[in-house]
């Protein structure tokens, strides 16, 4: 192990690999030579503070080492989408991108790297400080100012957990490295360890297997969201030779998720359990226990009201910090989460605990996921429910409709809860809004349960192999009713074409955009408030789409989107 701050004058081989790129090793020697470069050249710019926008991750990690060998301070944007970027503009003097690189590299040739050379070597300080963001509570971004020495004790933290478990193993990720867990996990604990990381995503089993083929020994970084979907995508079974161990965090792993790779690989995936704030605190296998272990050197314990109280290295003070999650202990010194004590709501005069509505939601048959969140109406707080349906909820959903499945859903829950607090919002989605950290930001979970862009509202969605059937809410506020037509509004046949064609192009992956729409119908007008019934049949072999609306037991609109197939 190398301190990260040591990271440009220790002694390394050169030969040593830090990055697999398709049959390409960059070694030691490349990162060395490239980051004392982009360090010479940004040394003589007057910006201090560099907003880090760069998706290579060794670009990255050349680029984020000569910011810190020069005294600049990195800030690490949590995604580059323009709007994102503007929030944050008070935050960086100037922002750095893929784009960017070849300009800062050019011209900076071993004679400017030796001019500009600090006295003392490229020396780092250890408190040189990084700013990551965070969604908070609210969706807001809310910035994290650490310090590489925090880092430094995070990783070898990690390496005393797990050295003998990853060995020499390559790094494979599917989490972006501008996140606390993906710049821990992909950047900064292979170069402390001198083990190498893969250059490339790796988002799905197919993509893992051609790493795997060229790697051999490997780990993989993941996040519960991504690991829940691989045992159902071509090629998970026969992953060989099997990773040697997967990693998950940013929530917890679905016990069934977990006994799925325990029966294919031995062991479930190791779960870390943290934040942005703390860095790592605990970790488990949920094959070996559910209950969550401090990780070496992290004292834990729990404070009057229930909330979990840490102490740690990884926090840059030595007094004890309160977390916002409820911990319950257990003899041997380990814990279980009770969910998050800022999730409590009162309904009409009822407290309300989120997490525990959720726990009682999933133990239904017919609930794979779920996610309650608080909803602010005109008057009072209301609960809605995001549910992601088990195969048997999807055939109730197709059977009875989505009011049948709901009065179920609420039947169960009045077991348990007053009628009073129980969600009145529902949404039926194929997947909860994950965001890349594996996160469920407040403000895409609200989103849910507001109009698209288009006007409609989402009430439920499902898929069976070809086909997917939404039922939509049809607002009397939609912009589409001004004038169309004065006195008798009725929503426009093209609205519903396009409308068609945009959740064609969301679910459908292998249509390209349309070529034509044939055997256009319109059969019975929709009027404001209308719920609509919208069905897509997709038949490959011949490139279209069948759609059909239905607006209680009549057929509205059909049609055919024929399309060209993506190249």
């Amino acid at each position: 192990m190398i301190a990260l701050h040591d990271l440009l004058v220790a002694a390394r081989a050169g030969h040593t690999p830090v990055c697999h790129d398709n049959g390409t090793t960059l070694d030691f020697a490349t990162f060395h030579a490239r980051t004392t470069r982009r360090a010479a050249a940004l040394r003589t710019r007057p910006e201090q503070r560099y907003a880090l926008c760069i998706d290579d991750p060794f670009e990255f990690a050349c680029t984020l080492f000569a910011l810190f060998a020069c005294g600049k301070e990195p800030v690490i944007p949590a995604n580059a989408a323009p709007g994102y970027l503007a929030d944050l503009a008070s935050a960086y003097d100037c922002l750095l991108t893929d784009a960017d690189l070849p300009a800062l590299d050019q011209g900076t040739d071993t004679d400017a790297v030796a001019r500009h050379v600090p006295a003392n070597g490229w020396t780092i300080d250890p408190n040189a400080p990084l700013t990551l963001f965070t969604s908070g509570s609210s969706g807001t971004p809310k910035p994290v100012r650490k310090t590489l020495a925090q880092f430094d004790a995070e990783v070898h933290t990690l390496e005393q957990q797990w050295a003998d478990v990853l060995g020499q193993a390559t790094i494979l990720a599917s989490v972006p490295h501008h996140h606390i867990y993906g710049i821990l996990f992909r950047v900064f604990w292979p170069l402390a360890a001198g083990r190498a990381f893969d250059r490339s995503v790796s988002a799905d089993p197919l993509a893992l297997q051609a790493r795997i083929d060229r790697c051999v020994a490997t780990v993989v970084v993941s996040t519960p969201a991504q690991l829940s979907r691989w045992p159902e995508l071509p090629g998970f079974a026969t992953l060989a030779p099997a990773p040697l161990a997967f990693f998950s965090s940013g929530g917890p792993l679905a016990a069934t998720t977990a006994s799925q790779y325990a029966a294919r690989f031995g062991a479930a995936p190791f779960e870390v359990y943290g934040s942005t704030e703390t860095g790592g605190i605990a970790w488990r296998r949920q094959d070996i226990s559910d209950a969550w272990r401090a990780m070496p050197g992290i004292r834990v314990q729990r404070a009057d009201d229930g909330a979990l109280m840490v102490r740690s290295a990884h926090l840059g003070h030595d007094d004890w910090h309160r977390s916002d999650d409820e911990a319950v202990f257990d003899a041997d010194g380990r814990f279980r989460l009770r969910g998050r004590l800022d999730r409590v709501i009162k309904l009409d005069g009822k407290r309300l605990s989120l997490v525990e509505l959720e726990s009682r939601l999933v133990q239904h048959p017919f609930v794979g996921e779920v996610a309650v969140t608080r909803l602010d109406g005109t008057t009072r707080e209301r609960a809605g429910a995001v549910v992601v349906l088990s195969e048997a909820g999807n055939e109730a959903l197709r059977a009875h409709g989505r009011v049948s499945l709901v009065k179920t859903l609420r039947r169960h829950l009045a077991a348990y809860f007053d009628l009073v607090v129980l969600p009145r919002h529902w949404r039926f989605r194929l997947a909860l809004p994950f965001d890349a950290r594996g996160k469920l930001p407040a403000a895409a979970l609200a989103a849910t349960f507001a109009a698209s862009p288009e006007g409609f509202e989402l009430l439920a969605e499902v898929q069976s192999g070809n086909e997917f059937v939404y039922e939509l809410h049809v607002p009397d506020t939609l912009v589409h009713f001004a004038g169309h037509f004065p006195g008798l509004p009725i929503l426009p046949g093209v609205v519903q074409v396009d409308w068609a064609i945009r959740f064609a192009a969301a679910h459908v992956p292998a249509a390209g955009s349309p070529a034509s729409i044939d055997r256009l119908k319109f059969m019975a007008p929709v009027p404001p408030g209308a719920l609509l019934k919208l069905t897509l049949a997709h038949d490959a072999a011949r490139q279209r789409i069948q759609f059909t609306y239905r607006l209680g037991e009549r057929d509205c609109a059909s049609g055919v989107i024929v399309y060209r197939e993506l190249v």
